[in-house]
């Protein structure tokens, strides 16, 4: 049976004051499956066309971060998933920042994150 889940696509903003961006991953979040998971994929020279001072490892170890996040590690232990998700999608102003959350319906939300992937990043 497929059940609601939302989710937002991982984008890097190398240069904040310019505006360009790539996105970087997708961060998907079903309650019905008690489900929080991010998957990202770094395209270095993609990120470099944008920024070509762009600290990669640091944007790598932050979207790390992202996913460290989903499974409750560091700041996040203790809140629940919807509060991790809604963290992680909050407006902000850095080199990493989650676009707007979508909605979708899918009876496995793993699969359905591998498959947005493939299609809004890689």
């Amino acid at each position: 049976m497929r059940v609601p889940y939302e989710y937002a696509v991982i984008q890097a903003v190398p240069r904040i004051e310019r505006g360009e961006l790539i996105n970087v991953g997708v961060l998907l979040y079903s309650q019905r499956h008690d489900f929080l998971a991010a998957r990202t994929h770094l395209d270095e020279s993609r990120l470099l066309c944008l920024d070509p001072g762009a600290d990669v490892a640091a944007i790598r170890s932050a979207l790390d971060s992202w996913e460290t996040t989903c499974t409750g590690g560091g700041a996040s232990a203790g809140m629940k998933l919807g509060e991790r998700f809604r963290w992680l999608v909050a407006p902000r102003s850095t080199v990493l920042r989650a676009g707007p959350v979508h909605m979708g319906l899918a009876a496995d939300p793993a699969a359905e994150l591998e498959r947005l992937v493939g299609l809004l990043v890689r």
